[in-house]
């Protein structure tokens, strides 16, 4: 499987995943985290700073490339919660009308 971590860290105690790539172009600012998870801002919020900061610095077909069709995205939330995971894949689809399923 393609997995490709796109937080800033990863879990401890979970031996497999120190061995799976990175991808740093997505990953979220320590402090665009910190302010989230203090609750200094919305989440309507984080995806405006996260377009800003990340996402328009970025293009999508380089960064859909780079990380191959078959990427699995990997970050620390569960599926369902919110997560920059789901941004980049509404991220793709405006741009290159590409599906990100959640698994």
């Amino acid at each position: 499987m393609n997995l490709v971590g796109i937080s800033n860290s990863k879990p401890k105690g979970i031996e497999w995943i120190n061995h799976i790539r990175s991808y740093p172009p997505l990953c979220p600012g320590w402090k665009l985290v910190s302010k989230t998870k203090q609750g200094l801002i919305t989440q309507d919020r984080y995806v405006e700073l996260y377009y800003e900061q990340v996402l328009n610095k970025l293009d999508p077909s380089k960064v859909y490339a780079d990380l191959g069709e078959d990427a699995i995205l990997l970050c620390w939330e569960k599926p369902g919660r919110f997560c920059h995971r789901t941004i980049v894949a509404q991220w793709f689809y405006e741009h290159l009308e590409i599906k990100v399923n959640e698994l």
